[in-house]
C-alpha cells in the first residue's frame, strides 16, 4: 500500500479521514486484530486517536476535527509501523489494558489478553477459599498485570510477580510503580520458583505461561512474532512449563490454597496426559478458554502422578 507522505498530508485532513484510511490500508493488508481489538474500526480509531494524544473514549465530535501537519505525519508513522511492519497496536503507542486498567508494554513483554481478568473480576469465587488472602503469586508475569490487579482487588495481600526474563521484571516494576503498589507488589527474577521461599506460601498462585504448542507457534500470525518467543512457545505441547508449575506449585502453596493456570489450546494435551488430577475447568462467559483451578490438597494428592 502507497503509504507516501507527500500526497497524504495535502489530501487527508481530519480524524475521520486518517481513521477510514487506516481502515482501507488494514483490510487490503489483511491484518490481524488480536492485541486489544478484533476489528479495523476499533484498531483504526484507537491508533489515531492515540497518536494525536487523546482519549481512546473521545467524544464522536472530535473525528471531525482537523489535524496539523505535525499530528499528520505521527498518525502516518504509527500507520506504517502497523501495517508495513505487522506491529501490534500496544507496541506502537506502549500501553495495553486489562481489566478497564492501563498498563506500560514493550517488544520485553507479551500483551495482555488473558481470560483470568474474569476471574479477578469475581474474586476468583467460587473456587478460592472464604476468608482474607494475605500471600498472591503472579508467575509468569511479563507486564504485571494480572498480580497488579489481583492486588487491587485484594487489598491487603501481599503480591509476588516472578518471571525468569529479567526485561519483563524491568517492564513489571514500571506498571508497579505506576500503581503506587511497591510497599506490597514485589518483581522478582526466578525460574519458576526457584528463589521463592516455601516457608512462606501463597494462598493464591495465578499463572499464565507460555502454553503455545509448535504447531501453533509456527502458524501464528505476524503480529505475534513481535512478542517475545520465550513468553509464547513452551515444546511440542505447549507445556513444559506447565508441567513443572504442577508438580511444584503444591510446596508452595498455603494448605488451603488455590492455584490458576492459563494454558489455552494446550487444554486439550493436558487434559490427555492427566486424566486423573482433578483439574476444574473454568467456563468463561465473556469468552476464552483454557484455564483451570486445582487446590493445594489435590495436587498434594496427586503428586505421584505428576
Amino acid at each position: 500500500m502507497n503509504l507516501d507522505q507527500a500526497s497524504l498530508l495535502d489530501e487527508l485532513e481530519t480524524i475521520r479521514d486518517f481513521v477510514r484510511f487506516a481502515m482501507s490500508a488494514f483490510h487490503e493488508q489483511r491484518l490481524y486484530f488480536g492485541h486489544g481489538t478484533d476489528n479495523a474500526w476499533d484498531e483504526a480509531v484507537q491508533l489515531v486517536l492515540n497518536a494525536v494524544h487523546l482519549p481512546w473514549d473521545a467524544r464522536p465530535e472530535v473525528l471531525d476535527a482537523r489535524l496539523t501537519r505535525s499530528e499528520k505525519r505521527r498518525v502516518l508513522e504509527y500507520l506504517r509501523q502497523r501495517v508495513a511492519d505487522r506491529k501490534p497496536l500496544p507496541y506502537i503507542t506502549g500501553e495495553a489494558w486489562f481489566m478497564g486498567l492501563a498498563f506500560s508494554v514493550d517488544e520485553r513483554v507479551i500483551i495482555p489478553r488473558s481470560p483470568i481478568a474474569q476471574l479477578i473480576e469475581q474474586d476468583f469465587e467460587p473456587w478460592l477459599r472464604p476468608g482474607p488472602v494475605h500471600r498472591v503469586l503472579d508467575l509468569c508475569t511479563g507486564s504485571g498485570c494480572i498480580g497488579i490487579a489481583t492486588a487491587l482487588t485484594f487489598v491487603e495481600a501481599e503480591v509476588d510477580l516472578v518471571d525468569i526474563s529479567p526485561d519483563a521484571v524491568e517492564v513489571a516494576r514500571t506498571n508497579v510503580a505506576r500503581y503506587e503498589l511497591t510497599d506490597r507488589v514485589h518483581a522478582i527474577e526466578s525460574d519458576l520458583f526457584a528463589a521463592l521461599d516455601p516457608s512462606q506460601p501463597y494462598d493464591l498462585i495465578v499463572s499464565n505461561p507460555p502454553y503455545v504448542d509448535a504447531s501453533d507457534l509456527a502458524g501464528m500470525p505476524d503480529e505475534y512474532r513481535h512478542e517475545p518467543a520465550l513468553a509464547l512457545g513452551s515444546g511440542q505441547d505447549g507445556l513444559d512449563v506447565t508441567r513443572q508449575i504442577l508438580r511444584k506449585a503444591g510446596r508452595y502453596l498455603a494448605d488451603d490454597g488455590l492455584l490458576v493456570v492459563e494454558v489455552g489450546n494446550s487444554e486439550v494435551h493436558l487434559m490427555e496426559q492427566y486424566p486423573e488430577l482433578p483439574l476444574v475447568w473454568v467456563e468463561l462467559e465473556a469468552g476464552g478458554n483454557g484455564v483451570f483451578v486445582i487446590t493445594a490438597q489435590d495436587l498434594r494428592a496427586h503428586a505421584d502422578s505428576i
